[in-house]
């Protein structure tokens, strides 16, 4: 039997949505390599990879906030995201004021990192302190897990709930030359709708683009398709990946016809960097 557990089929579960037999029938032909396994699931058609987040892993908020730089001549954008165990801790006044502090100190601090913010001290305690008494009185494990920094001669924030009754798990930063700036809201929403991995399809590895090749001939050679058809194909598919996966090759959500970059063309302005959480995933 090949060596992967439960909790492996319960991750991949999780991550593609395809069934349990399909799962584990992955993981048996992959001899446990998760990575693999996942790459025989897009190959076979089981899940839609670029369609849809994966699940939550976890409970837990996005907290951000913009302020001008030092020498004012732009702004600066943070954004934390903090787990908890339960939706019902999540949206408690004590996280919620507990994610409030460590905002302010990644707001205050260099940090860069998770690690970095939680070895930060406020007024003599370190962040992982104040996290980890925090978490004794909410009788629940709680993780600062993420850190993000995006600066830009304007940095837009948008923070949305899946749920009206507990706090904002997704959050996005965008940053924009000042141009751009009035179109930087509505690309904040779009990412958050969207979740594009990447700016442009230049920072896509080329491991990532070889990768994508192989599972597309893989695919089109289990679907039957003719050889002489395959590089066409091939080259078909490739382009859907970046259109699903590059920020400004998406279809725009508010106008599907125009592309991120037509929309930001019109506008005069230029995207310089963003990153979007969403809790758990």
């Amino acid at each position: 039997m090949a060596n992967y557990s439960l909790a492996d089929i319960k991750a991949l579960r999780e991550k593609t949505g395809a069934g349990m037999m399909d799962v584990k029938k992955a993981l048996e032909e992959a001899e446990g390599d998760t990575d693999k396994a996942l790459e025989l699931i897009r190959v076979k058609g089981l899940k839609g990879v670029g369609k849809r987040e994966g699940r939550s892993a976890s409970d837990g908020l996005v907290a951000a906030h913009v302020a001008p730089t030092a020498d004012g001549e732009g702004q600066t954008g943070v954004l934390v995201e903090i787990n908890s165990e339960t939706d019902f801790v999540a949206k408690s006044p004590n996280f919620v004021a507990l994610a409030a502090r460590v905002l302010a100190a990644a707001v205050d601090s260099p940090a860069r990192d998770a690690d970095a913010l939680l070895a930060t001290e406020v007024d003599g305690t370190s962040v992982q302190t104040i996290v980890d008494e925090t978490a004794a009185t909410l009788g629940e494990r709680v993780v600062v897990r993420r850190l993000a920094r995006v600066a830009g001669e304007h940095v837009e924030v948008y923070l949305h709930k899946v749920s009206k009754d507990l706090p904002p798990q997704v959050g996005v930063l965008v940053a924009t030359d000042a141009a751009g700036a009035g179109v930087a809201r509505d690309i904040a929403t779009h990412i958050a709708a969207f979740s594009p991995t990447y700016l442009t399809r230049e920072e896509v590895s080329a491991d990532v683009v070889a990768n994508e090749r192989h599972i597309a001939e893989e695919t089109a050679r289990n679907e039957g398709k003719p050889e002489a058809a395959l590089p066409k194909i091939i080259e078909g598919r490739l382009n859907g990946f970046f259109k699903e996966n590059v920020l400004l090759e998406q279809a725009f959500a508010k106008d599907n016809k125009k592309t991120v970059a037509q929309v930001l063309a019109e506008a005069g302005g230029t995207l310089t960097g963003f990153v979007r959480y969403r809790v758990g995933a």
